[in-house]
């Protein structure tokens, strides 16, 4: 696989003339001034040539393009800005324009996949959410921008920023785990809790996350179990060519990711560009527009660290070390019987390919000291991975019960504080008297 990247590359400048000439029979057939644009034929053309420039194309990482959100009905601008930096990922703070006008609202840091897509697959998530609560989110760096002379970056580096970006929010954050990131996040927050951290956070919800693959394998799963981390190594690492910032590093490229991704649903994604072919010559542009808004996120891809996709790989999904109890943190156990003071809400999709069902669930299993009220677990029906997340379900099924999950644990925590300043109060007058 040493060459793998550069046979990509090497595609893309073969193709490059015949995208070039691609465009511009798609400009002539879009002109309003060409008379055959109006005809079955030119609308074919123009059609064609989309579909081949968009198929060869490299899509680059989109913008969240959450510029407003509404409020108690009033639209509000919104300012995306860094808060916290390091070599591999950036926490972006989606900043509400509401001046002296906030009230407290759950803090709620969500933690993307490194999977091989942007953090902008959650974009919907976070839309969901801006309207009733403080976001944060994990921005990772594709891999193929950092340059060697930041290091390496593995499973316990990820676990370290984890920790790093909740000490830094304070123990009133609500975190939310969405599929790849839920057994770092639940290995960080045991850390925090066995080290008598203060600034655990408040919360964690898992979603869609593989906590025991052994529970309903899917396709995924057992492709890891069959393979091993060694065939991994062998055929999926390869290192970033030069030019680009991060030459020489040893990646697993998303284009590879991509790959498997498509294949898993190929007859799918082959239909979809057709229904969209068939869009644009009938001139249907809401659907196509539809279309085109899914693949310019899914087709926008980033290439992750060698060490630490092996590592997710044969921690994860070989030996299955978290809910053996098996797993270690830079040499000290990932302990999650030490967890009592975070509460603990498991999502999951009923058609899950990717992380089957009980998989995540599985968190309640192995969180045996979490009180019972302070535990919530939830199957959506009719809804794949992809719906855990987003989509019209999650919108109006799942957020609003992550939402009164999070608000409840709020009021519970500002109940208790107000009891203890009365408690303190009475004492200081006893004291007094």
């Amino acid at each position: 696989m040493s060459f793998a990247y550069h046979a990509y590359e090497a595609v893309h400048m073969m193709v490059s003339p015949a995208r070039a000439v691609s465009d511009a029979m798609h400009l002539a057939f879009k002109n309003p001034a060409n008379p055959l644009t109006y005809t079955p034929f030119g609308r074919s053309v123009a059609a064609s040539c989309e579909l081949f420039e968009r198929t060869t194309r490299r899509y680059g990482k989109p913008a969240f393009g959450l510029d407003t959100t509404t409020m108690n009905g009033v639209k509000v601008a919104v300012e995306e800005r860094v808060v916290w930096q390091r070599p591999f990922c950036n926490l972006i703070y989606f900043d509400r324009q509401i001046g002296q006008r906030r009230k407290p609202q759950p803090k709620v840091l969500m933690v993307a996949p490194m999977s091989g897509h942007y953090a902008t697959l959650l974009r919907g998530t976070v839309e969901a959410f801006l309207p009733d609560h403080e976001v944060y989110i994990t921005d990772w760096i594709d891999a193929r921008l950092v340059p060697m002379a930041a290091g390496s970056f593995d499973l316990d580096d990820y676990i370290d920023y984890v920790i790093a970006m909740l000490q830094k929010l304070g123990p009133d954050t609500h975190v939310m785990a969405v599929c790849q990131p839920s057994v770092p996040v639940l290995a960080a927050i045991a850390r925090m809790e066995a080290e008598g951290d203060p600034n655990a956070p408040r919360s964690m919800t898992l979603m869609g996350g593989p906590i025991d693959t052994r529970r309903s394998p899917t396709a995924v799963n057992q492709l890891a179990m069959e393979r091993g981390t060694d065939w991994f190594r062998r055929n999926c690492i390869t290192r970033v060519p030069f030019p680009h910032l991060g030459a020489f590093r040893e990646v697993y490229p998303g284009f590879l990711q991509l790959s498997g991704f498509m294949a898993m649903n190929f007859d799918r994604h082959l239909t979809a560009h057709y229904d969209m072919y068939k869009h644009l010559v009938a001139g249907d542009g809401d659907s196509a527009e539809k279309h085109r808004d899914f693949y310019d996120e899914y087709l926008a891809v980033m290439d992750l660290t060698a060490e630490f996709y092996l590592q997710t790989v044969d921690k994860v999904f070989v030996q299955h070390a978290l809910p053996k109890g098996e797993l270690m943190h830079r040499d000290k156990p990932v302990d999650l019987t030490a967890i009592r003071r975070v509460a603990l809400m498991t999502v999951e999709g009923e058609k899950d390919d990717i992380s089957g069902v009980g998989q995540t669930k599985a968190a309640h299993d192995l969180c045996v000291n979490i009180p019972d009220d302070l535990r919530a677990e939830y199957l959506q029906m009719g809804v794949g991975h992809y719906g855990v997340f987003n989509g019209s379900r999650f919108r109006s099924e799942i957020a609003p019960r992550i939402s009164d999950f999070m608000l409840t644990l709020d009021m519970k925590a500002a109940s208790e504080r107000r009891n203890d300043s009365a408690t303190t109060a009475r004492k200081a007058l006893k004291v007094a008297g």
